[in-house]
Protein backbone atom coordinates (compact mmCIF):
# COMPACT_ATOMS: atom_id res chain seq x y z
CA UNK A 1 0.00 0.00 0.00
CA UNK A 2 1.39 3.54 -0.99
CA UNK A 3 1.56 6.49 1.31
CA UNK A 4 -0.53 9.75 0.32
CA UNK A 5 1.38 12.09 -1.27
CA UNK A 6 0.84 15.40 -1.31
CA UNK A 7 2.06 18.38 -3.90
CA UNK A 8 1.67 21.86 -2.59
CA UNK A 9 1.87 23.72 -6.38
CA UNK A 10 1.38 26.85 -8.53
CA UNK A 11 3.09 27.79 -11.34
CA UNK A 12 2.30 31.27 -10.09
CA UNK A 13 5.63 32.27 -7.96
CA UNK A 14 5.29 34.25 -4.58
CA UNK A 15 2.25 32.83 -3.29
CA UNK A 16 4.10 31.32 -0.17
CA UNK A 17 4.09 27.76 -1.07
CA UNK A 18 7.13 26.44 0.11
CA UNK A 19 6.26 28.52 3.69
CA UNK A 20 2.56 26.71 3.96
CA UNK A 21 3.95 23.59 2.98
CA UNK A 22 6.85 23.91 5.84
CA UNK A 23 4.33 24.89 8.28
CA UNK A 24 1.94 22.36 7.48
CA UNK A 25 4.50 19.76 7.78
CA UNK A 26 5.81 20.89 11.07
CA UNK A 27 2.22 20.84 12.16
CA UNK A 28 1.19 17.45 11.21
CA UNK A 29 4.37 16.34 13.24
CA UNK A 30 2.86 18.07 15.92
CA UNK A 31 -0.59 16.18 15.48
CA UNK A 32 1.12 13.01 15.69
CA UNK A 33 2.04 12.18 12.39
CA UNK A 34 4.41 11.04 10.86
CA UNK A 35 6.06 13.05 7.62
CA UNK A 36 8.31 13.20 5.08
CA UNK A 37 8.95 16.53 3.44
CA UNK A 38 10.62 16.24 0.14
CA UNK A 39 12.08 18.99 -1.96
CA UNK A 40 12.02 18.26 -5.73
CA UNK A 41 11.83 22.31 -6.54
CA UNK A 42 15.50 22.21 -8.30
CA UNK A 43 15.84 25.91 -6.64
CA UNK A 44 16.12 23.80 -2.88
CA UNK A 45 14.02 26.78 -1.30
CA UNK A 46 12.29 24.06 1.30
CA UNK A 47 15.46 22.53 2.06
CA UNK A 48 17.03 26.25 3.10
CA UNK A 49 13.76 26.89 5.19
CA UNK A 50 14.85 23.67 7.26
CA UNK A 51 18.89 23.74 7.28
CA UNK A 52 21.44 26.40 6.78
CA UNK A 53 23.98 26.99 4.56
CA UNK A 54 26.78 25.04 6.40
CA UNK A 55 24.43 22.06 6.85
CA UNK A 56 23.37 22.48 3.03
CA UNK A 57 26.66 22.40 1.53
CA UNK A 58 27.30 18.91 3.51
CA UNK A 59 24.84 17.13 2.08
CA UNK A 60 25.83 18.33 -1.15
CA UNK A 61 29.38 17.83 -0.77
CA UNK A 62 28.65 14.75 0.71
CA UNK A 63 27.95 12.47 -2.32
CA UNK A 64 24.34 14.13 -2.79
CA UNK A 65 22.41 13.16 0.14
CA UNK A 66 19.46 14.44 -1.33
CA UNK A 67 16.58 13.39 -4.38
CA UNK A 68 19.59 14.07 -6.80
CA UNK A 69 21.85 12.16 -5.20
CA UNK A 70 19.19 8.95 -5.61
CA UNK A 71 18.63 9.83 -9.36
CA UNK A 72 22.24 10.38 -10.25
CA UNK A 73 23.64 6.67 -10.47
CA UNK A 74 20.01 5.61 -12.67
CA UNK A 75 20.20 9.22 -14.92
CA UNK A 76 24.15 8.70 -15.52
CA UNK A 77 23.27 4.55 -16.66
CA UNK A 78 25.40 3.40 -13.89
CA UNK A 79 22.24 1.11 -12.17
CA UNK A 80 19.09 1.81 -10.32
CA UNK A 81 17.61 4.10 -7.93
CA UNK A 82 19.52 4.88 -5.26
CA UNK A 83 17.91 4.84 -1.79
CA UNK A 84 16.64 8.17 -0.61
CA UNK A 85 18.70 9.50 1.94
CA UNK A 86 16.73 11.52 4.48
CA UNK A 87 17.42 14.34 6.84
CA UNK A 88 16.49 14.38 10.27
CA UNK A 89 14.78 17.47 11.93
CA UNK A 90 14.03 18.09 15.85
CA UNK A 91 10.84 16.41 15.95
CA UNK A 92 11.53 12.64 15.21
CA UNK A 93 8.41 12.10 13.68
CA UNK A 94 8.85 14.69 10.69
CA UNK A 95 12.22 14.56 7.92
CA UNK A 96 13.23 15.67 5.13
CA UNK A 97 14.22 14.51 1.55
CA UNK A 98 16.61 17.30 0.76
CA UNK A 99 16.59 19.24 -2.65
CA UNK A 100 19.62 19.30 -5.02
CA UNK A 101 20.41 22.16 -7.78
CA UNK A 102 21.78 19.55 -9.74
CA UNK A 103 18.24 18.28 -9.95
CA UNK A 104 17.54 20.73 -13.36
CA UNK A 105 19.94 18.49 -15.26
CA UNK A 106 16.65 15.78 -14.74
CA UNK A 107 14.61 17.68 -16.82
CA UNK A 108 15.95 16.66 -20.10
CA UNK A 109 15.67 13.12 -19.37
CA UNK A 110 11.76 13.71 -18.39
CA UNK A 111 11.10 15.53 -21.17
CA UNK A 112 12.31 13.38 -23.45
CA UNK A 113 10.72 10.29 -21.60
CA UNK A 114 7.47 11.47 -21.58
CA UNK A 115 6.47 10.37 -25.18
CA UNK A 116 8.46 6.90 -25.42
CA UNK A 117 6.34 5.80 -23.43
CA UNK A 118 3.29 5.48 -25.52
CA UNK A 119 5.95 3.82 -27.86
CA UNK A 120 6.21 1.18 -24.52
CA UNK A 121 9.46 2.29 -23.42
CA UNK A 122 10.49 0.47 -20.01
CA UNK A 123 13.11 2.81 -19.25
CA UNK A 124 11.29 5.63 -19.87
CA UNK A 125 8.45 4.88 -17.63
CA UNK A 126 10.63 4.63 -15.13
CA UNK A 127 12.51 7.74 -15.64
CA UNK A 128 8.66 9.38 -15.31
CA UNK A 129 8.00 7.52 -12.35
CA UNK A 130 11.58 7.85 -10.65
CA UNK A 131 10.57 10.61 -8.17
CA UNK A 132 7.24 8.12 -7.07
CA UNK A 133 9.99 5.36 -6.33
CA UNK A 134 11.94 7.87 -4.77
CA UNK A 135 9.12 9.28 -2.63
CA UNK A 136 7.67 5.87 -1.78
CA UNK A 137 10.87 4.20 -0.61
CA UNK A 138 11.21 7.53 1.42
CA UNK A 139 7.87 7.47 3.35
CA UNK A 140 8.83 2.99 3.70
CA UNK A 141 11.97 4.04 5.80
CA UNK A 142 10.51 6.81 7.88
CA UNK A 143 6.69 5.12 8.30
CA UNK A 144 5.56 7.88 6.96
CA UNK A 145 1.78 8.34 7.27
CA UNK A 146 1.89 11.50 4.72
CA UNK A 147 4.44 12.46 2.09
CA UNK A 148 4.42 16.64 1.90
CA UNK A 149 5.90 17.66 -1.89
CA UNK A 150 7.53 21.07 -2.70
CA UNK A 151 7.66 21.97 -6.54
CA UNK A 152 8.62 25.30 -8.29
CA UNK A 153 6.47 27.82 -9.99
CA UNK A 154 6.53 26.20 -13.58
CA UNK A 155 4.51 23.58 -16.14
CA UNK A 156 8.10 22.08 -16.96
CA UNK A 157 8.83 18.40 -17.14
CA UNK A 158 10.21 17.80 -13.71
CA UNK A 159 6.46 19.39 -12.41
CA UNK A 160 4.85 17.03 -14.40
CA UNK A 161 6.64 13.80 -13.15
CA UNK A 162 5.96 15.28 -9.77
CA UNK A 163 2.39 15.85 -10.03
CA UNK A 164 2.54 12.31 -11.55
CA UNK A 165 3.79 11.04 -8.47
CA UNK A 166 1.13 12.60 -6.82
CA UNK A 167 -2.08 11.67 -5.21
CA UNK A 168 -3.18 15.17 -4.23
CA UNK A 169 -2.46 18.98 -4.68
CA UNK A 170 -2.79 21.66 -2.44
CA UNK A 171 -3.05 24.87 -4.34
CA UNK A 172 -1.80 27.80 -2.96
CA UNK A 173 -2.94 31.70 -4.29
CA UNK A 174 -2.54 35.04 -3.65
CA UNK A 175 -6.14 37.58 -3.85
CA UNK A 176 -4.84 38.78 -7.27
CA UNK A 177 -5.19 38.86 -11.03
CA UNK A 178 -2.16 37.15 -11.55
CA UNK A 179 -3.55 34.17 -9.12
CA UNK A 180 -6.42 34.29 -11.23
CA UNK A 181 -4.95 33.67 -14.41
CA UNK A 182 -2.42 31.05 -12.38
CA UNK A 183 -5.34 28.57 -12.09
CA UNK A 184 -6.54 29.22 -15.84
CA UNK A 185 -3.64 27.92 -16.57
CA UNK A 186 -3.07 25.49 -13.68
CA UNK A 187 -6.49 23.58 -13.73
CA UNK A 188 -5.88 22.50 -17.44
CA UNK A 189 -2.74 21.71 -17.21
CA UNK A 190 -3.88 18.89 -14.58
CA UNK A 191 -6.42 17.43 -16.09
CA UNK A 192 -4.10 17.40 -19.38
CA UNK A 193 -1.53 15.47 -17.11
CA UNK A 194 -4.10 13.17 -15.54
CA UNK A 195 -5.69 12.01 -18.70
CA UNK A 196 -2.07 11.81 -20.59
CA UNK A 197 -0.36 9.50 -17.72
CA UNK A 198 -3.94 7.59 -17.36
CA UNK A 199 -3.02 6.54 -21.51
CA UNK A 200 0.43 5.57 -20.94
CA UNK A 201 -0.44 3.24 -18.04
CA UNK A 202 -3.47 1.91 -20.04
CA UNK A 203 -1.01 1.01 -22.67
CA UNK A 204 2.10 0.16 -20.58
CA UNK A 205 3.96 -3.05 -21.31
CA UNK A 206 2.77 -5.89 -20.04
CA UNK A 207 6.64 -6.80 -18.31
CA UNK A 208 6.27 -3.77 -16.25
CA UNK A 209 5.22 -4.10 -12.63
CA UNK A 210 2.16 -3.06 -10.80
CA UNK A 211 4.03 0.04 -8.82
CA UNK A 212 3.53 2.78 -11.14
CA UNK A 213 2.13 5.67 -9.72
CA UNK A 214 -1.49 6.66 -10.49
CA UNK A 215 -1.05 10.45 -10.72
CA UNK A 216 -4.69 11.38 -9.78
CA UNK A 217 -3.57 14.48 -8.36
CA UNK A 218 -6.71 15.27 -6.72
CA UNK A 219 -6.96 19.09 -5.81
CA UNK A 220 -7.69 19.17 -2.57
CA UNK A 221 -8.65 22.38 -2.27
CA UNK A 222 -6.90 26.05 -2.16
CA UNK A 223 -5.39 28.07 0.25
CA UNK A 224 -5.46 32.04 0.30
CA UNK A 225 -2.00 34.19 1.37
CA UNK A 226 -3.39 36.78 2.89
CA UNK A 227 -2.49 40.11 2.38
CA UNK A 228 -2.24 43.05 4.82
CA UNK A 229 -5.06 43.13 7.29
CA UNK A 230 -7.15 46.36 8.02
CA UNK A 231 -9.86 46.01 10.90
CA UNK A 232 -9.22 41.98 10.88
CA UNK A 233 -10.35 41.97 7.35
CA UNK A 234 -8.51 42.30 4.10
CA UNK A 235 -8.16 45.94 2.54
CA UNK A 236 -10.51 46.34 -0.08
CA UNK A 237 -8.24 46.42 -2.95
CA UNK A 238 -7.69 42.42 -2.60
CA UNK A 239 -11.34 41.69 -1.61
CA UNK A 240 -12.83 41.90 -5.05
CA UNK A 241 -10.19 39.29 -5.95
CA UNK A 242 -11.23 37.17 -3.34
CA UNK A 243 -14.82 37.02 -4.09
CA UNK A 244 -13.45 35.46 -7.47
CA UNK A 245 -11.43 32.70 -6.28
CA UNK A 246 -13.97 29.94 -5.58
CA UNK A 247 -15.68 30.32 -9.19
CA UNK A 248 -12.30 30.33 -11.24
CA UNK A 249 -11.21 27.31 -8.60
CA UNK A 250 -14.25 25.40 -9.19
CA UNK A 251 -14.48 26.00 -13.71
CA UNK A 252 -10.56 26.10 -14.08
CA UNK A 253 -9.31 23.86 -11.56
CA UNK A 254 -12.31 21.30 -10.87
CA UNK A 255 -13.47 21.63 -14.25
CA UNK A 256 -17.42 22.42 -12.95
CA UNK A 257 -19.90 24.49 -14.25
CA UNK A 258 -22.86 26.21 -12.40
CA UNK A 259 -23.27 29.41 -9.79
CA UNK A 260 -20.09 29.26 -7.22
CA UNK A 261 -19.84 29.82 -3.44
CA UNK A 262 -19.13 32.71 -2.23
CA UNK A 263 -15.31 33.24 -0.69
CA UNK A 264 -16.74 32.76 3.11
CA UNK A 265 -18.46 29.27 2.34
CA UNK A 266 -16.01 27.73 -0.30
CA UNK A 267 -15.73 24.04 0.67
CA UNK A 268 -12.37 24.00 -1.31
CA UNK A 269 -11.25 26.86 0.64
CA UNK A 270 -8.69 24.74 3.11
CA UNK A 271 -7.80 28.29 4.83
CA UNK A 272 -5.77 31.10 4.32
CA UNK A 273 -2.36 31.90 5.40
CA UNK A 274 -2.05 35.11 7.11
CA UNK A 275 0.58 37.43 6.84
CA UNK A 276 2.47 37.87 9.61
CA UNK A 277 4.62 40.63 9.06
CA UNK A 278 7.61 40.48 11.49
CA UNK A 279 7.05 36.96 13.09
CA UNK A 280 7.99 35.10 10.06
CA UNK A 281 11.18 36.56 9.64
CA UNK A 282 12.00 35.51 13.06
CA UNK A 283 10.87 32.15 12.03
CA UNK A 284 12.84 32.08 9.16
CA UNK A 285 16.13 32.69 11.35
CA UNK A 286 15.66 30.10 13.80
CA UNK A 287 14.32 27.50 11.44
CA UNK A 288 11.40 26.81 12.93
CA UNK A 289 7.54 26.99 12.67
CA UNK A 290 6.01 30.30 13.55
CA UNK A 291 3.83 28.56 16.39
CA UNK A 292 7.06 27.19 18.19
CA UNK A 293 9.08 30.61 18.23
CA UNK A 294 10.07 31.53 21.89
CA UNK A 295 11.77 34.62 23.90
CA UNK A 296 15.10 32.91 22.63
CA UNK A 297 14.06 33.11 19.07
CA UNK A 298 12.92 36.80 19.72
CA UNK A 299 9.21 36.32 20.11
CA UNK A 300 9.11 39.04 23.28
CA UNK A 301 5.80 40.41 24.68
CA UNK A 302 3.03 40.71 21.80
CA UNK A 303 5.72 38.71 18.90
CA UNK A 304 5.25 35.71 21.31
CA UNK A 305 1.14 36.16 22.52
CA UNK A 306 0.89 36.72 18.32
CA UNK A 307 3.18 33.48 17.98
CA UNK A 308 1.33 31.38 20.44
CA UNK A 309 -2.21 31.95 18.53
CA UNK A 310 -0.90 30.88 14.90
CA UNK A 311 -0.94 27.26 16.31
CA UNK A 312 -4.46 26.83 16.30
CA UNK A 313 -4.83 28.66 12.74
CA UNK A 314 -2.06 26.13 11.59
CA UNK A 315 -3.76 22.94 13.71
CA UNK A 316 -7.05 23.84 11.67
CA UNK A 317 -5.59 24.11 8.44
CA UNK A 318 -3.36 21.19 8.39
CA UNK A 319 -6.93 18.98 10.28
CA UNK A 320 -8.50 19.54 7.09
CA UNK A 321 -5.91 18.72 4.60
CA UNK A 322 -5.85 15.79 6.18
CA UNK A 323 -9.39 15.20 6.51
CA UNK A 324 -9.48 15.91 2.71
CA UNK A 325 -7.22 13.04 2.35
CA UNK A 326 -9.12 10.69 4.19
CA UNK A 327 -12.26 11.16 2.48
CA UNK A 328 -10.57 10.74 -0.58
CA UNK A 329 -9.34 7.43 0.23
CA UNK A 330 -12.11 6.02 1.82
CA UNK A 331 -14.28 7.17 -1.56
CA UNK A 332 -11.81 4.93 -3.64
Amino acid sequence: MTVPVIAFFNNKGGVGKTTLLYHVAWMMANLGHRVVAADLDPQANLTSAFLDEDEIEALWSGGHRTVWGAIKPFHQGDGGLGSASLTPTSDERLVLLAGDLDLSTFEDDLSSSWPKCLDGDVRSFRIISAFSTILQDAASQHEADYVLVDVGPSLGAINRAALVASDHVVIPVAPDLFSLQGLRNLGPTLRDWRKQWGRRLADRPSGLSGDLPRGEMDPLGYVVLQHKMRLNRPVMAYQKWMDRIPGEFRSSVLGEQGAAPDSANDPAALGQMKNYQSLMPLAQEARKPIFELTTADGALGGHLSAARDTYLHFAALTDRIVDGVRSSTSNV
